[in-house]
């Protein structure tokens, strides 16, 4: 059999069972298939954010969002980047976490910008994350507290949702929440619950996406509950 890899996935073993008349066995075929849907959750992963990100710019209004919600997943996405590099995870197994982050700071940023004036409170938090996180993100910090870190990260994604689940259900609205956002995010963790059970990634990998898509279809769902119907423009009258 020809070795054929290309970035880690091994088309070899697939390409030749086909050529023979014959499906790919699972041992073969399940791998492949990890690293292809890998790779695309972080090719998808570089614009999953632009949607709500056009949508604030567009609207200029942060109507309806929670800045704690997206500061808490700001952390988040800090914690699992820094753990994922520390433990030397393939970059399918976790590259999304690079571009999510990127653009969580953007949007956080924006939801500052268009939330003026920012009091002293705000400030401080964005002065400390600047000041925390490169360290963080160089794995320059005790193991065992970097475990705990990354234990609280479940809490932090969870903690993050909630806040914005609960400011929709009692407004009864979405505000300026992007569905297609959310839609990705909800695809993205089901994907990723998969790819971290075939790449053996940690037990709290896999739970932290599932958590992740418990969390994004809740609000998926929120969003086409309250969405409002768009009027009908009437005829007019000849």
């Amino acid at each position: 059999m020809v070795e054929l890899k290309f970035l880690g996935m091994d088309f070899g073993c697939a390409l030749g069972s086909l050529s023979n008349g014959q499906f790919p066995e699972k041992d073969c075929l399940l791998p492949l298939i990890s690293k292809l849907l890998g790779y695309a959750i972080v090719g998808a992963s570089t614009t999953v954010k632009l949607p709500q990100i056009l949508k604030i710019l567009q609207h200029k209004s942060v109507r309806g969002l929670s800045v704690v919600a997206f500061e808490l997943e700001l952390i988040g996405y800090t914690i699992a980047l820094a753990y994922c590099l520390h433990k030397g995870l393939p970059f399918s197994a976790f590259g999304e976490y690079a571009f999510l982050l990127i653009q969580a700071i953007i949007l956080v940023a924006i939801i500052y910008y268009f939330s003026q004036p920012l009091g002293m409170k705000t400030w401080m938090k964005a002065l400390i994350y600047c000041a925390v996180a490169p360290t963080v993100l160089a794995g320059q910090i005790d193991p065992v507290l970097f475990e705990a870190l990354y234990a609280s990260q479940h809490a932090i994604f969870l903690f993050a949702r909630i806040p914005q689940i609960w400011k929709n259900f009692k407004s009864k609205s979405t505000g300026e929440l992007s569905f297609l956002t959310f839609f990705m995010n909800f695809a993205g963790s089901m994907v990723r619950v998969f790819t971290s059970l075939q790449e053996k990634a940690p037990m709290s990998v896999a739970l932290g996406s599932a958590l992740g898509v418990l969390m994004n279809g809740t609000i998926l769902g929120q969003i086409i509950t309250y969405q409002k119907p768009t009027p009908k423009k009437e005829k007019k009258k000849d």
